[in-house]
């Protein structure tokens, strides 16, 4: 194994990248921090920062054991799985050195929160969303103490978290990259931003698959090699792999899995959670404009101008066709998780009818998520502006009913949007009235 320090080239590039990446979040930050969202002075309100509050108040306490710190009770405090584990071993993390092939950062989430866990590590890393402020981002040390402390994150996190990767928002990131040996992304070679509408190739470079796909083929699993000009890595190699390699000791984990499930159902859900953010920040951004607008030239202000129109449907059109799978790739073989990762598919949402949730509109072979998105049921979406909520309510409505008929929603059969319909006013308060009308 080479040294674990990046050659000087590679130090470089870095330096350069985190210059533009700083110059870019002063950017942002100009918008999302100050009014209405003033993200940095805002007091959060999410999962973790009442699980801290209650722990400040003597209501819950954290367990603290020798070898995982305090890992397993914040998971089972926040109610995340176990069975979500994900293994990354490229160095894309702050806690970058105690990273590598051997000793990859192991990724644990629910629909809201988000933990990282590295072997040795000083903190445990959390990100969650927040239905005010988008992704926000804490540590937890992994000092044994009577009270433990969840510290939230700036500038340190939103370098990254708030760059052209989230659209210049606070978001959360899943990447794949062209490890090296010891788990350096190969620059000269790119990385992909993951969602679910990522083609399957494009998947997963620097993580650990567990799981299998058929005849699709990702680029988890193995490191690539530097070319003159780029990087090459052998996706056969990985494929379909149903237990970790050797050289992962996998008692160093809580279990020995690192899940295609799981990472398929985080690759869609990080993006969702973004495009919520966004959708939630440009609607309050609009409305504020339009606000100035009407007191400076005395305009009625029971009606939205047109240009506040358009702003508002941009993003919540995004929103809805993501939330729908619009341009989810088709694949042609089962996905077959190794370590129960069918639990946490089958505890998103709420259920309706007997037999009836949207856990249950799969659509193909390849699909773990549904139909539409189970985040429609979470507290972000729930936070969302009500006149972007108004407008996504309609625009789901007029294609659940044909109303708009595109080439986009033929995947939509007439009985998948009728069982959405039906399961969403099972299950999902507050629709608006016409919903139950037809």
């Amino acid at each position: 194994m080479s040294t674990t320090f990046p050659t000087i080239t590679t130090r470089i590039v870095l330096a350069w990248s985190i210059g533009i990446l700083s110059a870019a979040l002063a950017y942002a930050q100009d918008r999302f921090d100050g009014e209405p969202i003033r993200y940095t002075h805002s007091k959060p309100d999410n999962p973790v920062s009442r699980l801290q509050d209650a722990i400040n108040q003597d209501r819950e306490t954290l367990q603290y054991d020798s070898q995982f710190g305090y890992l397993r009770s914040i998971l089972a405090k926040l109610d995340i799985p176990v069975e979500s584990q994900m293994l990354v071993f490229s160095k894309t993390s702050f806690q970058s050195d105690l990273i590598s092939p051997e000793t990859p950062r192991a990724i644990y989430f629910n629909d809201d929160v988000y933990i990282g866990a590295v072997q040795n590590g000083s903190v445990i890393e959390v990100s969650v969303a927040d239905p005010n402020l988008g992704a926000v981002f804490y540590t937890l040390s992994q000092n044994k103490t009577d009270t433990p402390v969840f510290v939230r994150k700036g500038h340190e996190c939103l370098q990254c978290h708030a760059s052209n990767f989230t659209r210049d928002y606070p978001g959360h990131i899943v990447r794949s990259v062209y490890p090296d040996a010891d788990g350096f992304p190969i620059v000269r070679a790119g990385s992909y931003v993951t969602t679910h509408e990522s083609p399957f190739e494009e998947r997963w470079g620097g993580w650990y698959v567990t799981g299998t796909h058929g005849d699709a083929r990702h680029m988890g699993n193995v490191i690539a090699t530097k070319t003159e000009h780029s990087a090459e890595l052998d996706s056969e190699s990985g494929a379909n792999q149903t237990t970790l390699p050797a050289h992962v000791r996998a008692d160093g984990y809580l279990t020995a899995h690192s899940d295609i499930v799981a990472l398929m159902v985080l690759e869609h859900q990080v993006h969702m959670h973004n495009l919520i953010t966004r959708a939630d920040f440009e609607t309050r951004l609009a409305l504020r404009d339009e606000a100035v607008m009407d007191e400076a030239l005395h305009r009625d202000t029971e009606t939205l101008s047109e240009s506040a129109q358009h702003r508002i449907a941009s993003v919540c059109d995004k929103l809805v066709d993501y939330m729908l799978f619009v341009d989810e790739p088709e694949l042609d073989d089962p996905i077959q998780g190794t370590s129960g990762g069918a639990v946490l598919v089958a505890s998103i949402g709420p259920g309706g009818r007997p037999g009836r949730a949207l856990r249950g509109l799969v659509r193909g072979a390849g699909r773990v998520c549904g139909a539409v998105s189970y985040l429609i049921y979470s507290e972000q979406f729930d936070g969302l502006p009500d006149t972007a909520k108004d407008y996504i309510y309609q625009r789901l409505w007029d294609i659940l009913t044909a109303k708009i008929d595109t080439a986009d929603y033929l995947h939509l059969t007439n009985y998948t949007s009728r069982a959405i319909r039906e399961i969403l006013l099972d299950t999902k308060p507050n629709l608006p009235a016409y919903w139950h009308s037809h």
